[in-house]
């Protein structure tokens, strides 16, 4: 990832719908959510939401599949890990110590085990 889409993708989580929508997308994969249900979810009138969603997606953050006569959205989550890296790149100058708790902090979320406790 380079300055200027990370800029980008700030720029679409940088609105409060548009931020709930994206984390109420990661809290839903990797099944995702139609866009009907996301407005209901948000109570969001639908245009309103398909703007949002449009935001989402042209930032890379979301992607969308037809379904039948739905549209399902879901979190691009390697969009994710992708500003993430580069938030991180250099971090700790070569010292572990100074990075370790953000990392450790990330980890649990991603474990299987830490989905059944």
């Amino acid at each position: 990832m380079d300055t200027i889409t990370s800029v980008d993708v700030f720029s679409a989580l940088a609105q409060v719908t548009r931020l709930d929508a994206f984390r109420l997308l990661v809290r839903h994969e990797p099944q995702g959510l139609p866009a009907g249900e996301i407005a209901r979810l948000l109570a969001v009138p639908h245009n309103t939401m398909s703007t949002h969603l449009a935001v989402l997606s042209r930032s890379g953050l979301i992607r969308s599949e037809k379904r039948g006569r739905s549209i399902i959205y879901r979190a691009e989550l390697e969009q994710v890990r992708a500003l993430v890296s580069f938030l991180l790149t250099d971090c700790c100058a070569g010292n572990p110590d100074v990075c370790g708790p953000l990392i450790a902090e990330l980890t649990p979320c991603c474990l299987p085990e830490a989905q059944n406790a």
